[in-house]
């Protein structure tokens, strides 16, 4: 039955039968064969079916949000089980939005301290697709926005508040101020992420809200890369203090506080709602309480 549901998750997550049937270290014959005998035993039709995947039936639906649990409790149950018999040890992954991705070695430094067998892998990804990756048990957590938009049923530990500062040169216009407005910040030709980033979708909302629009010279999902232009002194963008202050500005680069409004965002830890939690998980969700308290006293 696990490897079944296992087929069904792998569906959800490709959207393709022969993709789905690599994922799971199988032919895509095999697959099919497992579907239907899911089929077969739950007495209804799971997928919609034709020359190539065509989405789940309401019916299958339901079973994949059944699949998600119970495939995510046995391997919480293993998990556990091993993690009894050899202490904490596996690959934890992390998928964190680009804005925050400084903030994730804050989490994983702390961890392997305390867990030196555990390994990681982290991913960059857009707030959407993290809570996708954690429905699909493809993650075992996010970092991400906690009140914009949102979240379904996660586990989440608030971390840091996330401010914005114009990035620019010295000499360029508004470079010498010592706070500048959402408003005067609409009239700068800025770098700024792509719209499928939530950073972005917020941008886009204040600098609207001071009357102006989002037109921006230079798109990225690359945080690295808007940067950089930045650096040049011929640029400028917007971007969150605690990233500006973590890549590091220049002499004649200025993180000036955007005010009026003063913009507030809250990120934090993201998990599935799940109880009993792996045991990376739980220690991860651990590990973020820690963190946050002493962000805080700090």
């Amino acid at each position: 039955m696990i490897d079944k549901l296992d087929f069904i998750l792998a569906l959800a997550r490709e959207r393709h039968f022969g993709r789905a049937a690599e994922a799971c270290g199988v032919t895509q014959p095999t697959l099919s064969a497992g579907v239907k005998q899911l089929e077969e035993q739950m007495g209804v039709l799971l997928v919609n079916r034709g020359s190539r995947f065509r989405g789940f039936t309401p019916e299958g639906e339901r079973v994949l949000d059944w699949a998600r649990r119970i495939v995510g409790d046995t391997r919480a149950m293993r998990e556990e089980i091993n993690a009894l018999r050899h202490g904490l040890t596996g690959r934890l992954r992390i998928a964190a939005i680009p804005t925050a991705l400084p903030m994730v070695a804050e989490l994983t430094t702390p961890f392997r301290e305390r867990h030196p067998n555990v390994q990681f892998t982290i991913y960059s990804r857009t707030s959407i697709e993290i809570l996708e990756l954690l429905d699909n048990l493809e993650i075992d957590a996010g970092v991400t926005y906690l009140g914009n938009e949102p979240l379904g049923r996660v586990t989440a530990v608030p971390l840091y508040q996330e401010r914005y500062r114009l990035l620019t040169s010295a000499d360029a216009p508004l470079g010498n101020r010592d706070t500048v407005t959402w408003a005067e910040v609409a009239r700068v030709p800025l770098c700024l992420l792509t719209p499928d980033m939530q950073n972005r979708r917020i941008i886009d909302r204040l600098l609207q809200g001071a009357g102006g629009e989002s037109r921006p010279t230079l798109e990225s999902d690359s945080m690295i890369l808007l940067f950089t232009h930045v650096r040049t002194g011929r640029w400028a963008s917007v971007m969150p203090a605690k990233l500006a202050e973590t890549l590091g500005l220049t002499d004649t680069l200025r993180a000036i506080p955007i005010v009026e409004p003063e913009a507030v965002q809250t990120i934090g830890l993201v998990a599935p709602a799940r109880e009993p939690m792996t045991p990376v998980a739980a220690a991860l969700v651990a590990e973020a309480r820690q963190v946050a308290a002493r962000i805080e006293r700090d």
